[in-house]
């Protein structure tokens, strides 16, 4: 069972199933002003349930790149795992407060120009879509040191 996960968080550009899109500079602000750790890890969104710690936030072309730690030694962290470690869940999703956004009317898409980030979650159902845990390539050769998972991670999402 591996305790680091990478995905993406929230892809830019892309509706999602509330009618928003998410632009590439609205998280600028807010990762030049929080750490990784000031970002809760949750599951399902919900504030009791802790169940890691961000190692890694980075926007890129495609979006919210990000690397997490499970606390596998609590419980259901530990069952988090083995579901992504058996391809049960996958979602991510993040938790926000909208500071700027435009829309021209209430059927219209909004589009989100900057967002404090609280939390992101390791979810079944994200808002978008396309907001996922990588699979590994080779999950039968785990690396236990940090920073050799980090690296293999980060091969497999930017591949």
């Amino acid at each position: 069972m591996n305790d680091i996960f990478a995905g993406y968080a929230c892809i830019f550009n892309q509706v999602d199933l509330g009618n928003d899109i998410i632009l590439p500079s609205a998280f600028e602000k807010c990762l030049a002003q929080k750490q990784p750790n000031d970002i809760s890890l949750l599951w399902q969104h919900d504030p009791n349930q802790p169940i890691g710690k961000w190692l890694e936030l980075k926007a890129d072309a495609k979006g919210l790149y990000v690397v997490g730690r499970l606390s596998v030694k609590t419980a259901q962290a530990h069952d988090v795992a083995i579901m992504i470690e058996d391809e049960v869940i996958d979602g991510l999703s993040i938790g926000f407060n909208t500071r700027n956004a435009t829309q021209k009317s209430r059927d219209q898409t909004r589009l989100i120009h900057d967002l404090d980030l609280w939390e992101i979650s390791i979810v079944t159902f994200p808002m978008q879509v396309k907001a996922r845990i990588a699979k590994p390539q080779n999950p039968a050769k785990p690396n236990p040191a940090l920073a050799d998972k980090l690296g293999m991670v980060a091969n497999i999402m930017r591949a």
